[in-house]
């Protein structure tokens, strides 16, 4: 903390450290404000304090090792990381997907979303006071952990999506379990709404505070609820459709307050179009069929189609320590995130390994309008401002 004085007005300013050890500041986000009293003249964003260098590091990787890595930049919803990365290098060779394949890419999707808006809306509100939602938040995300460690193994990196479609089968019952959630979870949405929506407190710290209108939305190039908070509907699963997305009915959720409270009824409204994704992608996966496209040197077969469990495991050794080689070329590809619009840009030399990964987080992007929400605002508005962006710094400081 130091004091200083302002240039423009000439009356003298406290200038303090919010973070980057600060939970408001979700563990490593630095903020640093100019203050006059209590009101927020001025505030610049410090971010590198997790920096873990994983674009470099995908490009030591082969392409399949790769995936790994992209768990940990978004490690709240690492399938999200997973289909983006695995779409764009199934883009660079061309493979097409088995529509099974698609349609469980897309639900298992969908529930991360759901289990990413759950993180955010627990945290948000215990943030601001509401103990009892962030308890009831994670009682409904440690369900869909549940159906992601049945199907993958793990709860959180799951690493379950490959390139040319899965990584194993899904296991008996798992839709069952998918189907269990999906009865239980509307009613549960209705007591999130029951607690938060017309609380008086919550409103107080909500409604008017960290306002964005849509013109400066779309000049600091924000996505996801972020956007559709101040009326822009843009969502990559509707504009540029990717998994067989164009073959599901859903909204696109919108409001045109652009304040914090606006973004929170976005992301409810989320959660229930989630859900009609998710039914809808139940009733399409068919019983029977292939889980991963057929692509020798690049995607390995099925072991039952080897003729000899050694003969399989060499095959398998090769491909994922060697490598394949895709043409050269360079492939840029999107997919809406819980949090906006990420993109993987993957560019290939011919060689096992790729050249060139970049990564388009929306957490990144979508920092940049906190100064636009806080200043002229109160210190207390400063975390509810940081809250409702739900920025996750793995891949702020990818």
């Amino acid at each position: 903390m130091a004091t200083t004085v302002n240039t423009i007005t000439g009356t003298q300013t406290m200038v303090l450290n919010m973070g980057p050890q600060h939970p408001s500041t979700h563990g490593v986000l630095r903020v640093v404000l100019e203050l006059d009293g209590e009101t927020v003249l001025k505030a610049r964003t410090e971010i590198g304090y997790l920096h873990t260098g994983i674009e470099k590091s995908c490009e030591a990787k082969t392409y399949s090792q790769a995936i790994t890595l992209t768990d940990r930049l978004d490690y709240l919803a690492p399938l999200s990381n997973n289909l983006c990365y695995c779409l764009a290098v199934e883009k660079l060779l061309g493979l097409e997907v088995p529509k099974r394949a698609q349609y469980i890419r897309v639900l298992l999707t969908e529930l991360t979303r759901i289990g990413s808006h759950l993180v955010w809306l627990g945290t948000h509100a215990i943030d601001l006071g509401a103990m009892s939602v962030f308890l009831y938040c994670f009682r409904e995300r440690e369900e869909i952990l549940k159906i992601l460690e049945m199907v993958s193994g793990q709860r959180m990196m799951t690493s379950y999506f490959r390139i040319g479609g899965l990584a194993l089968e899904p296991p008996p019952g798992w839709l069952a379990a998918v189907e269990r959630f999906v009865g239980m979870f509307p009613s549960r949405i209705q007591e999130y709404e029951d607690l938060l929506t017309k609380n008086r407190i919550w409103l107080a710290r909500t409604q008017g505070v960290g306002k964005l209108d849509a013109e400066d939305a779309i000049a600091l190039g924000v996505s996801g609820p972020t956007l559709r908070g101040s009326g822009v509907g843009y969502d990559v699963r509707k504009f540029f459709p990717y998994s067989s997305y164009d073959e599901f009915e859903f909204e696109v959720p919108t409001r045109t307050e652009g304040d914090c409270y606006a973004r929170y009824l976005v992301r409810l409204a989320e959660l229930r179009e989630s859900l009609r994704i998710i039914r809808q992608a139940m009733a399409k996966i068919p019983a029977e069929g292939p889980i991963r496209s057929e692509a020798p040197g690049i995607v390995p077969p099925d072991r039952e189609k080897m003729k000899t469990e050694m003969e399989a495991l060499i095959y398998h050794f090769k491909i994922f320590t060697e490598g394949f080689s895709p043409p050269p070329g360079e492939v840029y590809q999107a997919i809406e995130s819980p949090r906006g619009e990420l993109g993987f840009y993957v560019a290939s030399d011919g060689s096992p390994k790729p050249w060139r990964v970049k990564v388009r987080a929306p957490s990144f992007v979508n920092l940049q309008a906190l100064p636009k929400f806080v200043e002229g605002r109160l210190i207390a508005d400063v975390v509810a401002c940081i809250g409702t962006i739900d920025i996750v710094l793995g891949e702020v400081d990818r």
